[in-house]
């Protein structure tokens, strides 16, 4: 029987981030920003004959979670709900605030548990050395991973130190 041979040695480094990200906007900019200002210096590159951008998010998912009280504020059920976009996360919060039918069938009011809310969104990046690495971030991490050259987490730790809800 063959044995695997190992090709490469990737890696993953994670920021713990000293206080959560405030909220979904606050989310998004940072990801916008990173989008929008390629802080990296991530290159484009070509792959299956398409050329693809520097920076892109690579995957999302937000997820709100709405409690339901009674008279007295006791949380008496709980609902969460997740989608792939801060658009498709604020319209569930709409929604479900909105939804009496639902409400009545809880036995209590909406109330949205911004606290508990949880954000994710990786991008998918290429370095200018050919390397292709995730910058993962979540309400209380960054994480970069698949990577093996250890100058891509001191350019990403630099712009890091630089955005505040990052510290």
């Amino acid at each position: 029987m063959a044995d695997f041979v190992e090709k490469s040695n990737t890696k993953t480094a994670v920021r713990e981030l000293a206080a959560p990200i405030a909220d979904v906007n606050a989310f998004a900019g940072i990801i916008q920003g990173v989008l929008d200002t390629n802080p990296f210096g991530c290159t484009p590159y070509e792959s299956g004959g398409i050329i693809q951008e520097p920076v892109v998010a690579n995957r999302e998912a937000y997820t709100s979670r709405i409690l339901y009280e009674d008279d007295e504020a006791k949380t008496i059920g709980q609902i969460s709900a997740r989608a792939n976009s801060v658009a498709g996360f604020n319209a569930n919060i709409t929604e479900i605030l909105a939804n009496t039918a639902l409400a009545t069938a809880m036995g209590g009011i909406p109330v949205s548990d911004t606290g508990n809310e949880r954000y994710l969104c990786s991008l998918r990046c290429h370095d200018p050395t050919g390397e292709v690495y995730y910058v993962t971030f979540a309400r209380d991490q960054v994480r970069i991973s698949s990577y093996s050259d250890d100058a891509i987490v001191a350019v990403v730790e630099s712009w890091a130190d630089t955005v505040p809800a990052l510290a």
